[in-house]
């Protein structure tokens, strides 16, 4: 079957890297406070979270995003984590089933919030499958598929094989030691590019990509929050890893989102993106 222009039902996203024009977040939980912080990292706090994330929204707002946010609902403090919950193609959703217990109930909080704003549902990873939105990177026609200490076999074919009925080239990533998502220490910036952190992702599953690799001890500086074609917005602290990007023709919007990179959370983990052009 040849691709075709003709689409039944929205076009939600078009291009993995296009413009972001909706996105669904999930406000930061109380529990925030209880999450383990990074090695060498004080604990998040919970007032300084919200009002970060809050700055978060309105930076999205300001470059003509439409955003959604839902009320935090478990116990888990990374519940605000929203694209662990759901990744979203062309014609609709596809709900997640997290692999830590505590977070199980996001699947169906999430598919309520989407039926509210009106988001079509794609598909569900299913029991026994375990797999995590944040272990997904599309860029191009490739779905990246992180394969490290989260999910399981089941739910990752589960999902590949909904990402090639979409038309997507599925690679498993293999992660380094530590790294608890794809999505904290890898990110795309355009349909060929991807930003990389260095010495935590097998490079060599990137191959035909363009790789933009960051020096280490600036890992989560490679989750990056795509906003558009070679336009991101990065956490202010990693100062040597936005300006690298700028130098390599990255757009950098930094703003500062510490309370969650204390505890592991890259910018491109806190939005599901709804809408690309």
């Amino acid at each position: 079957m040849s691709n075709s222009s003709v689409h039944f039902g929205p076009r939600l996203v078009a291009r993995p890297t296009g413009t972001l024009r909706a996105a669904a977040l999930v406000r930061p939980p109380a529990s925030i406070e209880n999450a383990k912080p990074a090695i060498g990292e004080p604990a998040a706090i919970y007032s300084r979270a919200l009002e970060q994330h809050d700055v978060l929204c309105k930076t999205l707002a300001y470059f003509g995003v439409e955003v959604s946010v839902a009320e935090s609902a478990g116990d888990d403090p990374y519940e605000v984590a929203g694209a662990d919950a759901a990744v979203v193609f062309e014609d609709g959703a596809v709900i997640m089933r997290p692999s830590a217990m505590s977070r199980r109930g996001e699947a169906a909080r999430i598919e309520a919030e989407f039926a509210r704003i009106d988001v079509p549902i794609a598909g569900h990873i299913a029991a026994p499958g375990l797999f995590d939105g944040g272990d997904v990177l599309l860029a191009g026609r490739t779905a990246f598929v992180g394969a490290g200490t989260r999910g399981n076999v089941v739910g990752r074919s589960g999902f590949a094989a909904i990402a090639r009925a979409h038309g997507y080239t599925v690679v498993e990533v293999a992660l380094g030691a530590g790294v608890t998502s794809l999505r904290s220490v890898a990110g795309a910036v355009a349909n060929d590019t991807i930003v990389l952190a260095d010495g935590k992702v097998d490079p060599a599953a990137f191959a035909g990509f363009t790789t933009i690799v960051l020096e280490r001890g600036e890992d989560l500086a490679a989750g990056v929050l795509c906003l558009g074609e070679r336009h991101v917005l990065v956490d202010v602290r990693y100062r040597t890893s936005w300006q690298a990007l700028r130098k390599a023709g990255v757009t950098v919007e930094a703003i500062d989102l510490y309370e969650f990179t204390k505890i592991g959370i890259a910018p491109g983990m806190l939005a599901i993106a709804l809408k690309r052009d």
